[in-house]
């Protein structure tokens, strides 16, 4: 028996049972695609069922607000993909009739869609024989046929691509696809492989070398950044102030309080003197200050350390940012990490 027909045979025994697994709708498995990006399925699933729930079709993103999108996506992270799925829906709706490509070399121009969820949704949708590469796909192969190449770099990615575009079944695409994929999530895993349950572990040469757990192979190591946010959280009776992060940075679009940002922790003499602090304070008597440290916040490359200073002043001085009651907060898309500040201390 061939590898291919190996795996999708162990596959249709043992797939997991996941929500989106049920249909060729395209948009549906566009949706679940994007969330699942750098997110577990188990902590993808359930806002999957609320997106799917929330904006049903295309149509239905596409004439939504970016902030009732924003908040909807609001725990997940990497929120680039929320705003780069509102766009797409826009530009198939008004572009395209609402009707989502059907093959892969016009799936991959869409914003926000690459090579493996191009493959994903040309694969599990139409059929077409092109192979879905994840990082559990990588993981599979380059252990099956022990390769030592960087995945990161061209010549490792190339020797993975060839592999599966060989392995790649005409007929089942799909089930391919899906069964590499969930043999990778389930058996070969990257810390602990269930080599003993494996189907083709007589066929893996890096089992036979044991240099299993050093594949795949990446030369790239991002170094994690480091940065300091002190948040002023300003409130006159009921109301306070938030603003939009608008940069080209983390958070893009969401809201925040009054932020100063600093190569290290502020003292409250630093504090104090800082510009922004005296622009939004000065002037205005301060009833009550309160700090609050909350624990890092890690992203895949940067770690947040953060300290809300909660000030109660009589009268809130705002030029340029938006005014809201405390209660309203829960209306507004928010990072994570103030998401839980002011669950845990303004409700």
């Amino acid at each position: 028996m061939s590898m291919d027909e190996t795996l999708t045979k162990w596959y249709n025994k043992n797939k997991r049972s996941l929500p989106w697994r049920d249909t060729k709708d395209p948009y549906t498995i566009w949706i679940s695609e994007i969330i699942l990006q750098q997110t577990r399925i188990d902590q993808g699933t359930p806002y999957f069922i609320k997106f799917i729930k929330t904006f049903p079709n295309i149509s239905a993103l596409a004439n939504a607000k970016e902030d009732k999108v924003l908040h909807l996506w609001q725990g997940l992270g990497y929120y680039s993909r929320a705003r780069n799925l509102h766009f797409t829906a826009r530009y198939i709706y008004n572009e395209l009739n609402g009707d989502f490509p059907n093959n892969y070399n016009d799936i991959i121009k869409l914003k926000g869609i690459g090579e493996y969820t191009a493959a994903a949704i040309a694969s599990f949708c139409f059929k077409e024989k092109v192979a879905a590469i994840d990082g559990n796909v990588f993981r599979v192969i380059t252990r099956l046929f022990d390769i030592n190449k960087p995945i990161d770099k061209s010549i490792g990615k190339k020797e993975v691509v060839d592999i599966c575009n060989e392995l790649i079944p005409a007929d089942k695409p799909d089930e391919f696809n899906q069964a590499i994929m969930d043999f990778g999530a389930t058996i070969c895993t990257p810390k602990s492989p269930k080599c003993s349950d494996c189907i083709l572990s007589a066929k893996c040469l890096s089992k036979k070398n044991n240099t299993f757990l050093h594949r795949p192979v990446k030369s790239i190591r991002t170094k994690q950044k480091d940065r300091y946010f002190t948040y002023l959280v300003l409130y006159d009776n009921n109301d306070t102030i938030i603003c939009k992060r608008s940069k080209n940075d983390i958070w893009k679009e969401l809201y925040e309080f009054p932020l100063i940002e600093s190569d290290d922790e502020l003292t409250m003499e630093e504090l104090k003197q800082n510009t922004h602090f005296r622009e939004l304070i000065v002037n205005e008597k301060i009833l009550e200050l309160k700090v609050t440290k909350v624990k890092p916040h890690i992203l895949s490359h940067q770690k947040i350390m953060s300290t809300f200073i909660t000030i109660h002043t009589e009268k809130i001085k705002n030029d340029t940012n938006t005014k809201t009651s405390l209660k309203s907060l829960k209306n507004y898309a928010f990072p994570v990490l103030i998401s839980n500040f002011i669950n845990s201390n303004l409700n």
